[in-house]
């Protein structure tokens, strides 16, 4: 399984982006997807899950009501739509896949397949 994920940039505060995860080699719907992010000195923290049976979602505390996380199956992709953005949350956000478990959230260390990541910068 190979895993993309796109869609950073700069962007000023309180602005919005929609990140995607696409995948080669799989099928998206099977796997519950995790983002995570990452800040230099500081260890990915988990952010968003979307489950792979029920499709139910999670949210960190941190971007509860300003993030969003979807699925498009015709396009095999995962969408985590970042809005109301603030300067803390600029990192390096990457998607996640596990072969174990359905539901959400995932650990860290559980991950079976990562994208490389797509930086998501909030300054004006």
């Amino acid at each position: 399984v190979q895993l993309q994920a796109s869609g950073g940039g700069l962007v000023q505060p309180g602005g919005s982006l929609r990140l995607s995860c696409t995948a080669s080699g799989a099928t998206l719907d099977n796997y519950p997807i995790d983002w995570f992010r990452q800040v230099p000195g500081k260890e990915r923290e988990g952010v968003s899950c979307i489950a792979s049976r029920d499709g139910s979602t999670f949210h960190a505390d941190s971007v509860r009501g300003r993030f969003s996380i979807s699925r498009d199956n015709a396009k095999n992709t995962v969408y985590l739509q970042v809005n109301s953005l603030k300067p803390e949350d600029t990192a390096v956000y990457y998607c996640a896949a596990r072969e174990y478990g359905f539901s959400c959230p995932g650990e860290l260390y559980g991950m079976d397949y990562w994208g490389k990541g797509t930086l998501v910068t909030v300054s004006s």
